[in-house]
Order: C-alpha cells, then sequence, then structure tokens
C-alpha cells in the first residue's frame, strides 16, 4: 500500500507555468505494461487537485487508448471544464512519449440533501476470512505475474467462487463476488480513498466474461484489455475495511465483453457502482463455447 500511495502522489509540474499538469511514476508489472486502475487513480488525483476539498468525485468515464509502459512516468494534463454552484467538471489526459494513453472525464459535486434508496446486498455469500487470500492460491507457482499477484499488490483480494488464475471450477456463470481490503491502514483523507476503490475497481471486473467461458488468466494466447471504465461514487467509505464487489457480465461478443460491479461495504451499503468494456480473444473461440 504504501507503493501505491507513493504512486498517487503526483508531482505538480505545471505550477510555474500556471498550469493544471501533473507527474506521476508508474508501478512495476510484469508484463511491463502499466495496470489500468493506476492510470484511473492518477487521473483522478490529478481531477481532484483543481476541485475544491468540498467537492468529492461522483462519476468518472475513462477510456484507455494506449497501452501503458510501466518504465516510464505519466504526465496528467487536466482541462477545467465547467464550475457551477453545485457541480464541477475535470478533464484528464494521461500522457506519455507526448501520446495519449487515457482519456478521462470526472463530475465533483457538493454534499447535497435528497431522496435516496439502494438494492440489497447479496446475503449468501461467505466471509471474507473463509476464502483463501491470493496468496493462499498462487502459493508455490513459479512465475512473475503469480509472484506479483501473490504478495506484490496493495490490496487482498478473495473470490467466490473460486478465482480464475490458473483454471475456472465451478459452473460456467457470468457472475462472481470479490471481496477486497487494503493491506494496511490509510488516512482519513477519504478522497485518497476515493482514488485508491478506482484503483482497486479495475481488479476483477472483467473476470465474469472469462468465467462464464471457462477461460482462465493462465490460457495461453489469451489477449485481454481494458478499453473504458465508468464508476460512480454514490456513499463514502474507507478501503482498508472490507468491501464486497459483486460481479456480472450481461454480454460479450464481437471480441468484447461488458461487465458491470456493485461495491458494497460488509454492512450492506452501497458505495459505488462499475462499468467496463474488454477486449477478450483467445486463439480458438469456439473450444470455449
Amino acid at each position: 500500500m504504501d507503493g501505491l500511495l507513493s504512486t498517487l502522489d503526483l508531482t505538480d509540474t505545471g505550477a510555474r507555468t500556471n498550469e493544471d499538469i501533473f507527474t506521476g511514476p508508474s508501478q512495476w508489472a510484469p508484463m511491463g505494461r502499466v495496470f489500468g486502475g493506476q492510470v484511473l487513480a492518477q487521473s483522478l488525483v490529478a481531477a481532484q487537485r483543481t476541485v475544491p476539498s468540498d467537492r468529492p468525485v461522483h462519476s468518472m468515464h475513462g477510456y484507455f487508448l494506449r497501452p501503458g509502459d510501466a518504465s516510464e512516468n505519466i504526465t496528467f494534463s487536466v482541462d477545467r471544464i465547467h464550475d457551477g454552484r453545485s457541480f464541477s467538471t475535470r478533464r484528464t489526459q494521461a500522457y506519455q512519449a507526448g501520446k495519449p494513453i487515457l482519456s478521462m472525464i470526472a463530475s465533483f459535486q457538493e454534499p447535497d440533501d435528497g431522496v435516496a434508496h439502494q438494492i440489497e446486498m447479496p446475503s449468501d455469500l461467505p466471509d471474507p476470512e473463509s476464502l483463501p487470500s491470493t496468496a493462499d492460491v498462487l502459493a508455490g507457482v513459479d512465475h512473475p505475474a503469480a509472484r506479483h499477484w501473490a504478495s506484490q499488490r496493495p490490496f487482498d483480494v478473495r473470490h467466490s467462487p473460486s478465482p480464475i488464475y490458473l483454471d475456472v471450477t465451478g459452473d460456467r456463470s457470468p457472475h462472481q463476488a470479490v471481496w477486497m481490503r487494503a493491506f494496511g491502514r490509510l488516512s482519513d483523507d477519504l478522497n485518497q480513498h476515493r482514488a485508491a476503490l478506482a484503483y482497486a475497481s479495475d481488479y476483477s471486473i472483467l473476470e465474469p466474461i472469462l468465467r462464464a467461458h471457462g477461460i482462465a488468466w493462465a490460457t495461453p494466447g489469451l489477449k485481454i484489455a481494458s478499453l473504458d471504465h465508468a464508476m460512480w461514487w454514490h456513499r463514502d467509505t474507507r478501503v482498508d475495511e472490507w468491501l464486497l464487489y459483486v460481479q456480472e457480465s450481461p454480454t460479450a461478443g464481437g471480441g468484447r465483453g461488458l461487465s458491470t460491479g456493485r461495491i458494497f461495504t460488509r454492512d450492506g451499503v452501497l458505495v459505488a457502482s462499475v462499468a467496463q468494456e474488454g477486449m477478450v480473444r483467445v486463439p480458438d473461440p469456439s473450444s470455449f463455447d
């Protein structure tokens, strides 16, 4: 988690020219590509730096344009599109080598009263303590990606049903749930928690697509990439306490799949919703039908 927080601590490189330009490092990744959740979270932090602290983010929509190089820093340019009486809108462009790798727009709102309701959290899922951690599942697997997932990620991730890192067991259903919690305690800065939640929201959101067809991450020739990512924050929460991420894929086709997710606190409060479309390519799709 210290590594993630360091990554989110952007440098204001536009201060001398009075521009909203920030720079941040990239986390090491086993395949050399920037993790999508990282650049999403950093883009949000850059936008947050230009908005009054009493206007938290409530929605974000981003497009992944190019794969990022995990060995290079990322530059973030923020456009102050609109500041109204209650809402602010920002566009963040993330660049490497002068080319955009992500384009994101986010909206911020002063807290307000209004009607309120939410759907119920599923009640038939196991507690996180009863599920194996990623480190437990991948113990003894000698591969850079496995070692990274097992011990170098800032979040404890636990699947229900079992994870699909190496194989897919049980029903081929486009549904799953993931318990997740940050390793270590974060500060009380809720903007930090919102950015960290954006980071973690990209971990497993496309997995229901793979699970529905019995495709594990370790499938030879599998190519998968996030195309876009939308997220809505409904209520404040902490990422250093257990959160339940309920996910499903309503459709896939044409080399793409759509997944949606809902994030609840352990006591059932709906704190965020997520949607993502991804590219999914396998060497012989018919063999997974």
